[in-house]
């Protein structure tokens, strides 16, 4: 996977302005290789759709993956004869490097693409992209597994598609339905940060680009589709489904080593309500406490059967120690990484020896207990030992979690006095300079663009290096800035 860093975070989301300027707020990709005979009905039919029904600017852009046939005169042709087509053609196959290409290429607001048989109706094109251009979503995608879709397809398609997405539930906890519905959509802030992070450049693109957007906590909008399957599909099933599973094993390795930059990903505005700092509502307890409440009944059932094998050959103080230490060091990964969200290898010694004193709490709670015992009875038996020792779990339990919270994983939000001042003074002294530059020379009225515009390379954008140094921006945390500033 690449660790190398975004290109910055991302604004909060604001409503699109409705305009007339020249610049199209949505982008439809049409990615095709070798489809001379779909590709002009298939393009004339969109636009005529969007020319009726959509109500913004658009652009229709043909992504010829090195097509070997007539399709890149088919191109070229509808290029020419429609002002809102363009043809684009790379040399190299693969669609997930053609939608990367094309996206950051270009200037629209809204991304989009769908495939080119249309087997999407198009009527959801609209409901897909709203979301986005409203700024309620980042993004968007077609579900042909949602209770209101209507689908038409084989039992062989059906059962396909049905377990793939029941791997990337079991695999990667995607809560997504249908990813690989060839009818998606993008904010274009959201697609040049995520893009980067994005390794596959064939059909496993959007899976990618989704769970990583859904570890990242962006929002992801579902529309319930009508999907007619088409029969001359060119798709090789077998070789596509086995690179779709070896990138679920890549991306699971890479979430699960911590070595993906998510945390660039975070809007830093205050556009998730959970960001929030509320008066009397401690961040995130109510998540915590639920993670470490699984955490620690799976705990107490390992101890306690830790427990009973060590007793087999041990006395009951030595079987409780050992099962407590193997359980805490279990306990504390668990929770490090579930409960609290801590990722990467940093810190995970410390947080380790942490655990274990608040392990000598607990041991010295459980050993007390039993010693308790032993002084009130000679020969307790072996139910009433686990009795006690299931109390004194649950109080040592609680102390475990204050102490996991307050101490071994406390929730550092407060930014550097030296950094915030620092950064208020630059941003000061650049409004000033802005502020009197624009006073001494106007700017003309055509040099205001509609929409950020910021261009990328498409070479660059293909191989996934960004040249220009001044958006490699460092993480901002959602907590460092409060928005009513």
């Amino acid at each position: 996977m690449r660790t190398d860093s975004s290109p910055g975070t991302l604004p909060a989301r604001e409503h699109l302005p409705a305009t007339d300027a020249g610049t199209p707020v949505l982008d439809v990709v049409i990615p095709v290789y070798n489809e001379e005979k779909d590709l002009r009905p298939c393009v004339l039919r969109l636009h005529e759709h969007l020319k009726r029904t959509f109500p913004y600017a658009f652009r229709i852009t043909i992504a010829d993956n090195a097509s070997t046939d007539t399709t890149e005169q088919v191109a070229a042709w509808l290029d020419a004869e429609i002002a809102e087509v363009r043809a684009f053609r790379l040399e190299q196959k693969g669609r997930g490097r053609a939608l990367r290409t094309v996206w950051s290429a270009s200037e629209a607001p809204i991304l989009a693409y769908m495939d080119v048989d249309l087997s999407t109706d198009l009527n959801a094109l609209l409901p897909l992209v709203a979301p986005l251009i409203s700024g309620h979503s980042d993004l968007a995608i077609g579900s042909r597994l949602a209770r209101s879709s209507r689908v038409v397809r084989g039992a062989k398609r059906e059962f396909i598609s049905r377990s793939y997405n029941l791997i990337l539930r079991g695999s990667l906890q995607a809560r997504f339905s249908d990813a690989q519905c060839g009818f998606k959509a993008i904010r274009r802030d959201v697609a040049q940060v995520l893009l980067p992070l994005v390794e596959d450049t064939g059909w496993f693109f959007d899976t990618e680009m989704l769970v990583l957007a859904e570890r990242a906590g962006l929002r992801i909008h579902e529309v319930p589709v009508d999907w007619v399957d088409d029969p001359d599909s060119t798709v090789h099933i077998v070789r596509t489904a086995t690179d779709d599973l070896k990138g679920v094993w890549r991306v699971g390795r890479a979430l699960a080593t911590g070595s993906l930059p998510l945390d660039r990903l975070a809007r830093p505005f205050g556009d998730d309500p959970r960001d929030r700092d509320l008066t009397n509502v401690p961040k995130g307890l109510a998540r915590q406490l639920v993670g470490f409440c699984v955490v620690g009944v799976l705990s107490t059932l390992f101890y306690l059967l830790l427990y009973g094998v060590f007793r087999q050959f041990s006395g009951s103080q030595v079987a409780n120690a050992l099962a407590l230490l193997v359980a805490a060091v279990a306990n504390t990964t668990a929770n490090r990484r579930l409960t609290f969200g801590v990722r990467g290898r940093g810190g995970a010694v410390r947080h380790q020896a942490q655990g274990l004193l608040v392990f000598g709490v607990g041991l010295a709670l459980t050993s007390g207990s039993l010693a308790a015992l032993d002084a009130a009875t000679s020969d307790p038996a072996h139910s009433t030992e686990l009795a006690v020792l299931v109390a004194a779990n649950l109080a040592a339990t609680v102390l475990r979690f204050l102490l996991f919270r307050a101490w071994v994983f406390p929730d550092r939000r407060e930014p550097d006095p030296a950094t915030t001042v620092a950064t208020a003074f630059t941003v000061s002294t650049a409004v000033s300079t802005a502020s009197a530059a624009s006073m001494r020379t106007p700017a003309p009225r055509s040099a205001y663009a509609p929409y950020d515009s910021t261009p990328f390379r498409a070479g660059e954008a293909a191989d996934g290096t960004w040249g220009d140094a001044t958006l490699h921006l460092q993480p901002v945390r959602p907590n460092d800035t409060d928005p009513r500033d």
